[in-house]
């Protein structure tokens, strides 16, 4: 009889505690959402065009969603660093991330454990950049053609630095450069703000980048010989595109947010109606004129279906131009 009254003070004990912590418990799982901060992942180099963009849209969508929204820098490996931490990341909306075009590149080229579909959920889509080939305002190089020149008159010595081995314009490079049985030194660099301050400093011949180059092009620093966009910049008419000089080249990057992979729509939805209400705010469009750049806007669906279409698009040219890192399927 004692044993059995043990048992039952010890059972009535444990419901009485689980009674009182559920109060706690419905609380907790009713939580809104965002309770607290969230974390937005920027694989570029802190103090580019991305970066500070990026920034700007995190401090006003944070005004929205009432939690303060962190960004992280993580560059390097041509924008692709961020992946890894989405992929493991909880699906709870607290871990974002910006997805450059590279990313869609990268199965193909190099042996990565993540897929650039399957493990994300799209939220938005911000905008898109262009790119563009710059050299310090004092160099000999006036076009595309006397880049061209050097390096058939002085093989291996000319250097051009991207933004990272496998991005737009490294891949644009080797089409080009290539076609004509030419070589160059290829420098990769984190982001836009080092490779700039690098073709000012001389401390190589030729930059090819984003238009975060814009501020240093108007002010007289850099000089910009061709773009890769599908017309002429109204801010620089003067400057041709890479079609207009015969090569049948148009580069564009559009990018967006993500989150990993499963989040649920509700707060897919939350995320995207703070960050579409910061895109469209005047500040934005004004930071994004500084570099020739405009909104280019989707919602989750629409982004989703343009990331499965950019990745088919990059699996073609991978393996056009022989760039595919072994025959079948991409991933490790």
């Amino acid at each position: 009889m004692r044993a059995d009254r043990r048992r039952w003070l010890s059972q009535s004990a444990a419901l009485t505690a689980a009674a009182s912590l559920l109060p706690f418990a419905r609380a907790f799982a009713a939580s809104p959402f965002p309770s607290r901060p969230i974390m937005m992942w920027v694989p570029w180099a802190a103090g580019g065009s991305t970066d500070v963009s990026l920034r700007l849209l995190a401090e006003l969508a944070s005004q929205t969603l009432g939690q303060r929204v962190l960004v992280e820098n993580r560059g390097g490996a041509g924008g692709t660093l961020a992946m890894p931490i989405i992929q493991k990341a909880d699906p709870d909306g607290y871990t974002i991330a910006q997805l450059p075009q590279p990313v869609f590149r990268a199965p193909f080229t190099q042996k990565v454990l993540w897929d650039p579909v399957r493990d994300i959920t799209p939220i938005i889509q911000i905008s898109g950049v262009t790119f563009g080939v710059l050299v310090n305002a004092a160099s000999p190089f006036k076009t595309l053609e006397d880049l061209f020149a050097f390096a058939r008159a002085h093989p291996g010595e000319l250097s051009v630095a991207t933004n990272g081995v496998g991005t737009t314009p490294h891949i644009v490079l080797e089409e080009l450069f290539t076609e004509r049985g030419l070589a160059y030194i290829h420098v990769p660099y984190k982001g836009t703000s080092e490779l700039t301050i690098a073709v000012e400093a001389g401390q190589v011949m030729v930059g090819v980048n984003s238009t975060g180059f814009g501020p240093l092009v108007d002010s007289g620093r850099l000089r910009l010989l061709a773009s890769f966009a599908s017309h002429r910049s109204r801010r620089w008419p003067q400057v041709p595109t890479l079609r207009e000089l015969g090569y049948d080249i148009v580069a564009m990057s559009p990018f967006g947010l993500i989150g990993p992979r499963g989040m649920p729509p509700h707060v897919v939805a939350v995320l995207h109606d703070a960050f579409k209400k910061a895109l469209f705010d005047p500040q934005v469009a004004r930071e994004f004129a500084k570099y020739d750049q405009e909104i280019d806007y989707l919602g989750p669906e629409d982004y989703a279906r343009a990331c499965r279409e950019q990745y088919a698009k990059e699996r073609a040219i991978a393996e056009r131009m022989g760039l595919t890192r072994a025959p079948g399927a991409p991933g490790g």
